[in-house]
């Protein structure tokens, strides 16, 4: 016999019917404990009025409502091979021409692909040629630059000196700009307090 009152659990043993294995001292202990057969009566009334209750079903389409509200995780690997299989045809014959006009497609791209390693130093010098064009024009709009905001005296200064000159001059105008705002500041902050 049990030295204490019946878990919820236990109750819900003893009022399934084909529960037999491990009941017996449970209901030994109801038959001696008012407690426990009061807790056992009123498990049984609900159960009777929860079978007395109408039995309603949803509708047909309850579930696919449900579903579309749910997001449902779907790994990588699946969302592309779906992805995939939209492209491909359904019947066998256009699954053949597919497979074909794919193959034919690789061989292009790796014949393509032999031809650009096998001619890389064309390709290296179309690079080069590329590049010293680019090379020339930023040099000739740079040198329009400082022809436009120095004139042809700084030109020839910055042609022959580089980008020393360069640096110099950009060093003197920070230097100039900020001795000017240093000027500005202290010009202001004397008139705010006569």
């Amino acid at each position: 016999m049990l030295n204490r009152h019946l878990r919820p659990d236990e109750i819900d043993l003893l009022l399934d019917p084909e529960v037999g294995f491990g009941t017996q001292p449970l209901r030994a202990h109801v038959r001696d404990c008012a407690q426990c057969q009061a807790e056992l009566e009123q498990a049984q009334e609900m159960l009777f009025v929860l079978e007395d209750l109408p039995h309603f079903s949803p509708s047909a389409n309850f579930a696919d409502r449900v579903m579309l509200q749910v997001q449902v995780f779907e790994p990588w690997h699946v969302a592309a091979r779906n992805s995939v299989l939209r492209f491909v045809p359904s019947s066998g014959p256009a699954r053949v021409a597919a497979g074909v006009g794919l193959a034919a497609s690789a061989g292009l791209m790796v014949t393509g692909a032999s031809w650009v390693l096998n001619h890389a130093d064309l390709g290296l010098l179309l690079a080069n040629v590329g590049l010293d064009k680019a090379q020339q024009a930023a040099t000739a709009a740079m040198s329009e630059l400082v022809l436009a905001a120095v004139g042809r005296t700084g030109l020839d200064a910055w042609s022959t000196g580089g980008y020393k000159v360069v640096l110099a001059a950009g060093a003197g105008f920070v230097a100039a700009a900020g001795a000017t705002v240093a000027g500005l500041r202290v010009l202001t902050t004397t008139r705010a307090r006569r």
